[in-house]
């Protein structure tokens, strides 16, 4: 699998199967544009005229690039205080006044239930969801597999109301980094404090009884280098929404009553984020800084570094706190994102009269790009062996690396996460599992600003570990190496990456709306990244080959400059050393002297290692399939047969060349017993992992699948791009009919289902 800012979602556990059921959803008529291309362009391939004197106020940059299926607007401005902003219109001419009367009794009707509403009840919101960084998601994935009907049902309901929502986020170029060292914690507990009402609107926790009553949200986080908030609202009250939430950076109270309740706010996060294997690794790497380089702070903030020890050494923390925000929330650190069904020039209109106030301290922003190499350290190199907080092992391969972000239009990480988190034939991972040594593979870079900054960029490999795996994990590095190596001796392949662009170029093109407080935060942290030409691109293109710029980053691949990290259950009774802050146990070792050796000499490379063949998956032909069905609200049987049923329904709203296939395989030997249930179980497993190798092909090409054991059949499930579907499907029905079953894979996945259904019946929810 690949880290990158886009997630590669993994499939869940699968369960069985005999009669079929399809219901298949594909477009009907034909549609015209190629790559990225300037809003005119866009304009022109949707088909709608050039903008005519009404349309004027509504006209865009033409120089900001944009998806062909993009109909949204964009405009760039900046204010005479220095914050940038990008206006982002939902408005179109052909809107007819009745939607917007629509929304208008809508929020009317909503107005009229909420002020019924009691004002001590909207004063009891509390801040906890505004702020700081989450804990991971570390729900099992049967979990995430019996909650999927409910999550589609909630995401059709979602994508609804999101439709009519207008949002904002502003980014500030100030995180982390810069908390004082006697007062760890401080940016993130200002990014809390904002929220205590303004000079304005007064009222404590007030925006939030706001955006309450009228259908929104908000949120806020701090990162290393940045500090983001964001928020939606009904589009009727964007323009009050704005005012209220830009008081915060004009004029906050930041009351000093509020500073004890606030901490405690701050400190709950931190210990909702102890428990987090993935917080945890990241403040014990950050441990191995050089001293006094920020990457040594703790962020978080927490009671002790905020209350207890400010008052013991006689620290002023609301003096501190009004002085922190009066040098780094300034303007012309800012960039703002706007998004909502108006022209670009009432936007425009509300940003200048709205955000012109806000100060600008004259003062430069802080800078850290010179305190590179924090990780050349006697601490780095080494093994560390760590207790987790899940029953399970892996092993973390990391190379902090010279910072990347300059290098955003080539994208080095990105091409060689695609190479070593692969999962087809010649890969790491493959190999691996052919080993029963691994389950998973996660390589590449976050982008968050722990993994990326002006500093430093990591490189890491994670590695879930079977039993056995555990016990050879000195033996999976050396695999990790040996293709590491293969890839430095073969160089930077121009045939990869233009694969890798090509399917990066066709989800952009086809890309699917996002809410739009997701997607104003998105764009308002790449305005601090990228041109402005590239503000809605920098993320996710590869614009450029560049094999000088990837093979200097490969070339610094190497087990000299490796640090290995170790989990599992089993080093308990190992760790005597504590990390300060989340209390992980771990011990460090030098790497073994046989390895060590064995690495710096010119060691061989396992024959089964091999590049990608190219990638047959790939979809070119975008034509949307002609027919002739009726249009219809849900699915129409189309054929009914003694084999089995197919429905059909014609998609005639988004027009994109993609289908969407389910197949219900059913059998009535299923339910016959339980050793039948948990057989079928084990097969749909077995399967799943058969399937997985030759058809990670499909899957980076954006072609999605899934199998899944259902209470009659197997479920398989397909959607994409028209052109390569049958070839993705075909494959997984070719190795349903010619199915085996390993003995070594199958011991694999009965003790895997052991964990897994203990996992399942320790939940109260899950007996009952």
């Amino acid at each position: 699998n690949i880290l990158t800012r886009t997630c590669w979602s993994r499939l869940p556990l699968a369960r069985p199967g005999q009669c079929a059921r399809f219901c298949v959803k594909m477009p009907n008529k034909s549609k015209q544009c190629v790559g990225s291309v300037s809003a005119q362009s866009a304009a022109a391939d949707r088909g709608e005229p050039n903008p005519g004197p009404g349309q004027q106020e509504n006209r865009g940059d033409d120089d900001i690039i944009k998806s062909p299926s993009d109909p949204k607007q964009y405009r760039y401005i900046e204010l005479n205080n220095g914050l940038r902003a990008l206006l982002i219109s939902d408005f179109s001419s052909s809107e007819g006044k009745s939607d917007d009367e629509d929304d208008d009794d809508e929020e009317d009707d909503d107005d009229d239930d909420d002020d019924d509403e009691e004002e001590e009840d909207e004063e009891d919101d509390d801040e906890d969801d505004d702020s700081g960084e989450g804990t991971e998601d570390e729900s099992e994935e049967e979990d995430e597999q019996d909650g999927e009907d409910e999550e589609r049902e909630g995401n059709k309901k979602k994508k609804k109301d999101s439709e009519k929502q207008s949002a904002a986020a502003l980014c500030i170029g100030v995180g982390s980094f810069s908390d004082p060292e006697d007062l760890p914690g401080l940016a993130h507990f200002l990014e809390h404090m904002v929220f205590m009402g303004s000079e304005k609107y007064p009222r404590e926790n007030g925006f939030d009884a706001f955006l309450k009553k009228h259908g929104g949200n908000d949120n806020a986080s701090t990162d290393c280098e940045r500090t983001v908030f964001q928020f939606d609202v009904q589009r009727k009250r964007f323009r009050e929404a704005l005012d209220r939430w830009a008081q915060f950076f004009i004029c906050p109270l930041m009351i000093r009553d509020a500073v004890d309740r606030e901490v405690e706010a701050v400190d709950s996060e931190y210990q909702l984020a102890k428990p987090s294997d993935s917080h945890r690794k990241e403040m014990l790497f950050g441990s191995l800084a050089k001293p006094h380089h920020p990457m040594g702070k703790f962020c978080w903030g927490n009671a002790q570094t905020l209350k207890t020890e400010p008052k013991k050494n006689k620290i002023n923390v609301y003096k501190r706190l009004r002085k922190f925000w009066k040098r780094h929330y300034s303007a012309h650190y800012m960039t703002l994102a706007v998004q909502s069904r108006e022209t670009l020039d009432t936007l425009e209109q509300w940003v200048r009269e709205i955000f012109s106030s806000i100060p600008n301290s004259g003062l430069p922003r802080p800078e850290f790009s010179h305190l590179l190499e924090p990780f050349n350290t006697p601490a780095f190199n080494k093994l560390y062996r760590v207790v987790p907080v899940r029953k399970e092992h892996s092993l973390t391969i990391t190379w902090a690396l010279p910072p990347q972000e300059k290098h955003y239009r080539v994208k080095p990480l990105h091409y060689l996460a695609w190479l070593i988190g692969h999962e087809g034939a010649g890969s790491i991972l493959s190999l691996l599992r052919k080993k029963c040594w691994a389950l998973a593979l996660y390589g590449g870079n976050s982008e968050t600003g722990f993994d990326q900054n002006s500093t430093y960029s990591i490189f890491s490999i994670n590695i879930t570990l079977t039993d056995h795996g555990f016990q050879n994990f000195y033996q999976v590095a050396d695999l990790v190496f040996q293709y590491v190596k293969m890839l430095q001796r073969l160089g930077p392949q121009r045939r990869i990456y233009e694969e890798i662009q090509k399917i990066e170029a066709n989800e952009f093109r086809f890309q699917e709306q996002t809410d739009p407080i997701e997607y104003v935060e998105d764009v308002c942290e790449n305005m601090q990244l990228f041109a402005k030409e590239d503000f809605l691109t920098g993320d996710q293109l590869l614009f450029e080959f560049n094999p000088e710029v990837i093979g200097s980053v490969l070339n610094l691949l190497t087990p000299d400059k490796v640090n290995l990290l170790l989990l599992s259950p089993e080093h308990q009774s190992l760790c005597p050393l504590q990390e300060k802050w989340f209390g992980t146990q771990y011990c460090v070792e030098e790497i073994t002297k046989q390895w060590s050796d064995r690495w710096a000499s010119d060691f061989d490379l396992n024959s089964d290692f091999h590049l990608p063949a190219e990638n047959q998956f790939i979809a070119t032909d975008f034509t949307l399939k002609p027919s002739d069905a009726e249009d219809t609200e849900f699915p129409v049987k189309v054929a009914d047969t003694e084999r089995g049923c197919v429905w059909y329904k014609k998609d005639n709203k988004f027009k994109i060349p993609k289908a969407y296939v389910w197949f219900h395989l059913i059998s009535p030997l299923i339910q016959k017993s339980p050793k039948n249930l948990v057989l079928f179980d084990v097969m749909v497993n077995m399967l799943l992992y058969s399937v997985s190798e030759p058809a990670y092909e499909a899957d980076v090409a954006q072609l999605e699948y899934k199998l899944t054991a259902e209470e009659h059949g197997l479920v398989i499930k397909v959607k994409g791009f028209n052109h390569k579907l049958r070839l993705l499907f075909n494959l997984i029905v070719d190795h349903l009919a010619d199915f085996s079953a390993p003995p070594d894979v199958f011991s694999m996945f009965t003790e895997q289902l052991k964990k897994s259904y203990f996992n399942i019946l320790i939940k109260p929810e899950k007996l009952a």
